[in-house]
């Protein structure tokens, strides 16, 4: 201490010197002579740094004596590896001597698993059972079909189906079944069972083909259905001849046809309509038709009279009186002069031309909707709401054919121009195409969201067009089975389309939006709208040489179109 307060710079040396030299080194040996010091010569401190005061020393305390460690127990020890730990050893040697009874020295006895331990070791094995149940029943032959399933299952003594149990899950249950016994050693039982099933299967396909009797995938038609085909096969080859004819005519000469078309279309544009007014039954009018020759008119109304009418004059011929329901449409036959009406009293009826009754059909189980003429005039096509639509025998009034096919009410028929084929559309949306001569439906057109209501093929015998009430009119092609044009026709529904009659020059379609259009035949664009109506038009109808058209609507009129310039006087029916 005394030297420190002598020589004051050993007061700024480092913590650390002071810390390494001890206090009784600091004392001076009298003993021993006295060596001169060389002068200290003081460090400069800069001003900016602090002096630190001295440290004072660390006073020296004697240790304390250690209390006695106490006596462990020996350590106990499992008696091996659990759950896949490394085993651990409290000594410092690898090596350890071990009791005869497993133990270590010392040790006062054998140790027990807990519980838990001897949960989670079951809970392996059982886990390890199931995965080698599983791989053997994986390697195991099931049978795939349900009926041999069900088999397998009554003959090893099983319920060959449990509530609520689904195929795959009982072949599940029966490969399961299987693999248990495979594990029991019972493949003997197994063997049984399969040599049961095989001679089973054996003798079942001896039976067979000892009483083997073929059996009819389709409903054998009646006589008179097999020589009604065979006339429409002869009269659609020498029509189609005739159309493929025309065809090629059209492609040598395209000149010809252009003409045709551009004339209508420039002539369309100037014509002006026919007002017929105020029926006489004063009741809203529901079909439409031309005579084959042009010079009649039917139409028929919710009162279900219909009425015949010359033409261009538009002077009543006729009443037909005779149905109990109201009429829903009428057609003219294409060859003569006999016409046919549809009702709502489940009947259709073939009438003269003079109102007399000729023929009555009935067989549907609900109202008709529309009828229509084969080409060749022998035969009538019905549709209906019982969701059918069948072919009558004009002569003898036979049903031909009942058709099904739709899931819906069936509205719109119409026949294909060589005869050959018959296009049918309903409530579901869904047109069909069905080939007369087979029976067979051959296209099934999707496309519209909204029940159907016209159908019409075109002279040229590939294009088909329908409406309904989606508003819009759609254009197939016949040979690539597919829409070619969507036409977004009107505000309304769409109630009847046709195509013209002599080479499809045009198509028109009428709506419930109170009139009806004119669309070209060769790109379907508009050419011309035809408004006069005050309420829905509910048909039309096109001449035989395509000059005229006719309208009925709900206002209780007719309207007539003509192509023809110089054809601009109206007539009034009383």
């Amino acid at each position: 201490m005394a030297a420190e307060e002598e020589n004051p710079a050993l007061s700024n040396l480092p913590e650390e010197s002071s810390a390494v030299v001890p206090d009784d080194e600091l004392m001076i040996d009298n003993s021993s002579p006295i060596q001169p010091t060389p002068p200290i010569i003081p460090p400069v401190i800069p001003s900016s740094i602090p002096v630190l005061p001295s440290i004072a020393p660390i006073p020296i305390v004697p240790p304390r004596p250690l209390a006695p460690l106490p006596i462990r127990p020996p350590a106990t020890r499992p008696p091996g590896v659990q759950n896949g730990e490394m085993r651990t050893s409290d000594s410092d040697s690898d090596q350890e001597e071990l009791s005869p009874t497993g133990t270590t020295p010392g040790s006062t006895g054998g140790y027990e698993i807990s519980e838990a331990s001897r949960l989670v070791r079951e809970r392996q094995q059982k886990a390890m059972q199931e995965f080698m149940m599983k791989k053997r029943a994986a390697a195991l032959a099931v049978p795939t079909n349900d009926m041999a399933v069900r088999t397998r299952l009554r003959r090893l003594g099983e319920p060959i189906t449990l509530f609520g149990e689904r195929e795959m899950e009982r072949r599940d249950r029966l490969r399961m079944l299987m693999a248990k016994l495979d594990s029991e050693g019972q493949l003997e039982k197994l063997m049984k069972v399969h040599e049961e099933e095989e001679a089973a299967s054996t003798a079942a396909a001896e039976d067979a083909e000892e009483e083997f009797v073929q059996y009819p995938f389709y409903t054998e038609g009646s006589k008179e259905l097999l020589d009604a085909r065979i006339d429409i096969a002869k009269y659609s080859i020498s029509k189609a001849a005739l159309r493929l004819q025309r065809a090629r005519r059209k492609r040598d000469d395209p000149d010809e046809d252009e003409d045709a078309e551009i004339d209508w279309s420039l002539n369309q544009a100037e014509s002006l309509s026919l007002n017929c007014s105020e029926l006489g039954d004063d009741r809203p009018l529901s079909g439409c038709s031309f005579s084959c020759d042009g010079e009649m008119l039917a139409t028929c109304s919710l009162s279900g009279v219909a009425k015949i009418w010359s033409v261009p004059q538009v002077t009543k011929v006729s009443n037909l009186k005779g149905h109990m329901e109201r009429a829903t449409d009428v057609a003219f036959s294409p060859v003569h002069n006999h016409l046919a009406t549809a009702s709502a009293d489940r009947t259709a009826r073939l009438w003269n031309t003079d109102g007399s009754l000729l023929m009555k059909f009935e067989g549907h189980l609900d109202r008709l909707a529309r009828v229509a003429f084969h080409p060749s005039g022998k035969y009538l096509g019905t549709t209906s709401f019982d969701k059918t639509w069948r072919l009558w025998d004009i002569d003898s009034g036979v049903e031909l054919l009942l058709q099904e096919g739709h899931s819906r009410s069936i509205y719109g028929i119409a026949f294909h121009h060589d005869g050959s084929l018959a296009a049918s559309c309903g409530l579901d949306a869904l047109a069909r195409v069905w080939d007369l001569r087979t029976g067979r439906s051959i296209m099934a057109l999707e496309g519209h969201v909204k029940p159907l209501l016209g159908i019409s093929f075109s002279p040229n015998g590939y294009h088909l067009a329908t409406g309904g009430e989606d508003n819009t009119c759609r254009i197939w092609d016949l040979r690539k089975k597919k829409s070619l044009y969507v036409i977004p026709a009107h505000s309304n529904l769409v109630s009847q389309v046709k195509f013209e009659p002599q080479e499809g020059y045009y198509l028109v379609t009428s709506s419930y939006d109170m009139t009806a259009k004119v669309w070209s035949g060769r790109d379907f664009k508009h050419v011309k709208t035809l408004s006069a109506h005050e309420a829905k038009v509910t048909s039309l109808d096109i001449s035989a040489d395509g000059r005229l058209i006719a309208t009925v609507s709900h206002d209780r009129t007719i309207k007539l179109w003509s192509s023809r310039s110089n054809e601009k006087d109206a007539m009034e029916v009383e």
